[in-house]
């Protein structure tokens, strides 16, 4: 048998993986969109969500980087900062594509399940540890890409007639190595004294959060 290369870290993911199969988080807008009529305004609502999230992020990295800067820490807050301001001009364009102006971006969708994920981020990146940050990151990247990805897919299977740009920004099934990356800086803090339960218990809020993102943007407006 192979010996796990992060230990205590791909303990501490499992767990998080045997919560998410416990009580399941859910996410309805797959169905959502492909029931029939015109599901455009959920996309909407995603696109509108999606676009607070990456402001939040933005700065969330920043923080992280100055409070956890070592080598492996600082390759993974410095990857995902240009992930985002990568992905940011692309979900402008997608935007675009479903008639929104940029007044669609802000304060809107006003619900508070829009704002769960940033609210989970931010005080994880002020106040939380390596592990709990790194672990968050995980979860936030195996949860949120396969969320995404089965929305896009839905969408092609249902035959829907939705823009192309928003189908390909959102069938991604994300980066492995990033993955392992931030199981690798988990690790790290977990190897200085972190508490796994703490950076089990941010990362479920997070995985939450995220749920709340597909919840929200589900809603009729």
């Amino acid at each position: 048998m192979t010996t796990p290369q992060h230990p205590a870290a791909t303990r501490a993911a499992a767990e998080v993986e045997r919560l998410r199969d416990l009580h399941p988080v859910g996410n309805p807008l797959p169905e959502t969109v492909a029931r029939g009529g015109d599901p455009t305004v959920y996309l909407r609502r995603l696109v509108a969500i999606e676009m607070q999230c990456h402001a939040a992020e933005r700065v969330a990295h920043g923080a992280l980087l100055a409070r956890f800067p070592s080598d492996r820490a600082a390759e993974l807050w410095l990857t995902l900062g240009r992930l985002v301001q990568d992905a940011t001009p692309k979900l402008h364009a997608v935007a675009r594509a479903l008639g929104m102006r940029q007044a669609d971006l802000a304060r809107w969708p006003a619900e508070r399940g829009a704002y769960a994920f940033n609210g989970a981020l931010s005080w994880v990146a002020l106040a939380g540890g390596q592990a709990a940050a790194a672990l968050s990151v995980h979860t936030d990247l195996v949860v949120y890409f396969a969320g995404g990805t089965a929305v896009a897919r839905r969408l092609r299977e249902a035959g829907a007639d939705v823009p192309e740009e928003f189908v390909a920004y959102y069938d991604d099934p994300g980066d492995d190595a990033l993955r392992d990356l931030a199981l690798e800086v988990a690790q790290e803090g977990l190897d200085r004294g972190d508490d796994p339960e703490e950076a089990v218990f941010h990362a479920r809020r997070t995985e939450e959060a995220i749920g709340d993102i597909w919840a929200t943007a589900a809603l009729a407006s």
